[in-house]
């Protein structure tokens, strides 16, 4: 598969089939996830993969009340808990020397982008879960303080051809050359 065609044609997909992601496509996902640029190369992320049904469930009781992927969570045949180290990227001895403090969000969602296109490439449908307890689900896990839950994959086949692509904004809305509003195209 061409990466532009992964990057186009991968959805979003909150209905799975009775497939099981093998250990293999797995570790096949955390490795692409593992390649992902980060600060300084600091690579702060960390992942658990959920298989225990009774986990999956409580760490999808997590989600907010009206979170859609709920019931996909408790379908899936894995779901990967993306956490990433505070303090670590945007940081060099412990002192911040960026703006943004929470750096290892933009990495990490580099990473997460990994996974989810590595998932398209085997034929695996994710969703990405944000909308949760994030404390409750650490706390779950039993992940230290300096770490934090940022988002929930839950993973499987999918059990109906994905949905068409939503409409994309004009790159003339979003694109700009030298200063912000002059028009690139």
């Amino acid at each position: 598969m061409e990466l532009k065609e992964a990057i186009v044609n991968r959805r979003t997909v909150r209905k799975f089939n009775d497939y099981q992601v093998t250990d293999q496509e797995l570790r096949e996902l955390v490795t692409s996830a593992g390649w992902a640029p980060s600060w300084s190369n600091t690579q702060s992320w960390m992942f658990i993969v959920l298989r225990d049904r009774e986990l999956i469930a409580e760490v999808t009781d997590t989600y907010s009340e009206n979170n859609p992927a709920r019931n996909c969570s408790v379908q899936a045949s894995a779901v990967i808990i993306a956490c990433a180290r505070s303090k670590l990227a945007g940081f060099r001895n412990g002192v911040q020397t960026t703006k943004y403090a929470h750096w290892y969000l933009f990495d990490l969602g580099l990473a997460v982008q990994n996974l989810c296109l590595q998932a398209h490439e085997l034929g695996i449908a994710s969703v990405i879960v944000g909308s949760l307890d994030h404390d409750r689900c650490r706390k779950i896990l039993d992940i230290p303080e300096e770490y934090e839950v940022v988002v929930t994959v839950p993973l499987g086949r999918a059990a109906a051809a994905p949905p068409q692509p939503p409409p994309r904004k004009e790159l003339t809305s979003f694109v700009f050359l030298n200063r912000f509003n002059n028009p690139f195209f």
